[in-house]
C-alpha cells in the first residue's frame, strides 16, 4: 500500500487509501502529527473496510494552504480530496485537531456522512495542555517549539500515556515532522487560531456544541482516554450530553491517542460504529 498526493487547489495533499471492500472511512490525524498515525487501523482493517487517512495541510508531506488556517477551512479540502477519490459518502474518524475538523465536515455536508467517531477532540472545551498555552505567546512558542530531540521527546511524552505504544513507524514520522522545514512556524500559527493563554478559543468550542446539537439522527461516538494530558476526558463527557443519541467510551489507561495506545479495542469500536451506521 503505497502514499499517494491528490492536487487541490495548485497544493499537493497526501493520502494513504487501502481500497478495502467495505464502507469508506476517513480519518484524520492530530496538529502537528501525520497520517502515520493511523496504521495500526491499516494494519487490521484496511482489506474490510475502505480505509483513507490523509496528511492536513501543513503536516506531513502535504502542501500548506493560506484558506485552510481554521477548521472550515480544512474540512473543505477534506471533502475535495473525497470528491476527487470518488468517495459520495463516508464515516469520519478524527483524534484531537482532526475530530474537531470532522465536526466541521459534518456541518458543512451532513448528508456525506455516515457516522463519527471522535477520539479526544479539540474544540469542545476551554481547557488545554499547558505547554500549549504557553507555546501562543510570542517569543516563548518559537523556543519551546525549536526542532531536536527534545522536542521529539515531549510530543510522545504528551500524547500517549506509556511510551511503547509509540511503534517505530510512528517514532519515524515524529522525528520527520518536527524536522520539516517551515512545520515549526506552520504548527504556531495553527496552534494560535486556535488558543491563546487561557486556553481553546470560547467561539471554537462553542460552535463544536452548537453543530452537535443541529446533527439529530447521526451517529456519534465520543472517545477519550481518561489520562488524557492534552485534553480532558470532561469535554467528551460534556459534548456527549449535549448531542442527542450519542455515545461516549472512556478508556481507561489511556492518554491522547487511543489509536495508537489501544488499538485491537478502537478498531472495534471504529467497525461497530460503521456497522451501526448501516444497519
Amino acid at each position: 500500500m503505497s502514499d499517494r498526493f491528490a492536487h487541490i487547489g495548485g497544493a499537493r495533499v497526501r493520502y494513504r487509501d487501502s481500497g478495502g471492500a467495505g464502507p469508506a472511512v476517513l480519518m484524520t490525524h492530530g496538529i502537528g502529527e501525520s497520517l502515520e498515525f493511523w496504521h495500526r487501523q491499516f494494519d487490521a482493517l484496511g482489506h474490510s473496510l475502505r480505509l483513507i487517512a490523509w496528511d492536513l495541510p501543513g503536516h506531513g508531506l502535504s502542501d500548506e494552504r493560506a484558506d485552510a488556517m481554521d477548521l472550515e477551512g480544512q474540512a473543505a479540502v477534506a471533502w475535495k480530496l473525497l470528491d476527487q477519490l470518488g468517495v459520495e459518502r463516508a464515516h469520519l474518524v478524527g483524534n484531537s485537531l482532526g475530530a474537531a475538523m470532522s465536526l466541521r465536515m459534518a456541518a458543512q455536508t451532513p448528508g456525506r456522512v455516515g457516522s463519527l467517531l471522535l477520539a479526544n477532540s479539540a474544540a469542545l472545551g476551554a481547557e488545554v495542555f499547558g505547554a500549549f498555552r504557553l507555546m501562543t505567546l510570542p517569543l516563548l512558542g518559537e523556543l519551546m517549539n525549536r526542532p531536536g530531540p527534545t522536542a521529539v521527546a515531549q510530543q510522545i511524552k504528551a500524547i500517549v500515556r506509556r511510551p511503547e505504544s509509540i511503534t517505530p513507524e510512528v517514532r519515524a514520522a515524529i522525528e520527520r515532522n518536527v524536522h520539516r522545514p517551515g512545520g515549526g512556524k506552520h504548527f504556531l500559527a495553527l496552534l494560535r487560531r486556535l488558543s491563546t493563554l487561557r486556553g481553546q478559543h470560547t467561539d471554537l468550542w462553542r460552535r463544536s456544541h452548537d453543530i452537535l446539537r443541529q446533527l439529530p439522527g447521526l451517529p456519534v461516538l465520543f472517545v477519550h482516554g481518561e489520562h488524557d494530558v492534552v485534553l480532558p476526558v470532561e469535554h467528551s463527557r460534556r459534548a456527549h450530553a449535549v448531542a442527542r443519541g450519542s455515545e461516549l467510551v472512556v478508556l481507561a489507561d489511556c492518554g491522547h491517542t487511543p489509536q495508537l495506545e489501544q488499538p485491537d479495542l478502537f478498531n472495534r469500536l471504529l467497525r461497530g460504529a460503521v456497522e451501526r451506521s448501516a444497519a
